[in-house]
């Protein structure tokens, strides 16, 4: 399984976009609601789970779209099903990860 993910710096720490590859570069709509998968916000490298699991440890928020990249989210026990958006049958979610 692969994603496009793209790491964003912030002064609170790292910022993790993970997108599935296969919807990259798409739009969707719903109503008001848009996923413009288009943006270079999304724009980064080819990487597998393993590798997505290996930045976590690192990671303040987790931005994460796709089936299977709100999957791994879910499957770490990061996400909350119920804080998961659909947008044209397309899901998003947004983590923020509290260290001590």
């Amino acid at each position: 399984m692969s994603f496009i993910v793209a790491k964003k710096f912030a002064p609170e720490g790292l910022i993790l976009v993970v997108t599935d590859k296969e919807i990259l570069g798409k739009v969707f709509e719903e109503g008001k609601k848009q996923l413009n998968l288009s943006n270079k916000f999304y724009l980064g490298s080819e990487r597998d789970n393993e590798a997505v699991k290996a930045l976590i440890p690192e990671v303040y928020i987790l931005h994460l779209t796709g089936e299977k990249a709100v999957a791994l989210g879910l499957e770490l026990n990061l996400v909350d099903n119920e804080k998961v958006v659909w947008i044209s049958g397309v899901p998003h979610t947004e983590v923020l990860i509290l260290r001590n």
